[in-house]
């Protein structure tokens, strides 16, 4: 074993060099998501929703590694389309189509998780759909950004 240590230690310094070399090399990455201007209370309330789909997700994926696919059901319909009219309508009518789109795309994709765990009760298949809702997760957060300004809606 302490043969082995000081091969591992210099395997893992050109990774190491390699991800500083591409920082010096090209500097900190910029962002380049969209901003959506918001008020603070109404990023606050977008958050929120953020936050129940991540505590969402994570009762799917214990529920789902117990195979206990009623509770992967009722955590899945809490996320789905009922959810989604907890927007306020003059918020919603604010936000960019795009981001809209990917919302309803999420609860939707909740709702036929809650719907497939009920009817084939099979905790794969609902963690191959948990992913897939999650690729709106990963797909809005890498376009958007929330800003919140004093002083009300932007």
């Amino acid at each position: 074993m302490k043969r082995l240590l000081p091969l591992l230690l210099l395997a893992a310094a050109p990774l190491n060099a390699a991800e500083h070399s591409h920082e010096a090399a090209h500097g900190p990455a910029l962002e380049h998501r969209k901003p959506i201007n918001l008020s603070a209370e109404e990023k606050a309330h977008i958050h929120q929703e953020m936050r129940l789909f991540l505590s969402g997700a994570q009762k799917i994926v214990t529920a789902a590694a117990a195979n206990d696919m009623k509770v992967v059901a009722t955590a899945a319909r809490e996320l789905g389309m009922a959810a989604a009219h907890a927007v306020p309508a003059d918020l919603r009518a604010r936000l960019p189509l795009e981001f809209k789109k990917l919302g309803q795309a999420t609860h939707q994709g909740f709702d036929d998780l809650a719907r497939d765990a009920d009817s084939l009760a099979d905790a794969n298949h609902a963690l191959r759909q948990l992913g897939q809702v999650m690729s709106n997760c990963v797909s809005c957060h890498a376009m958007f950004r929330l800003e919140a300004h004093a002083g009300g809606k932007h």
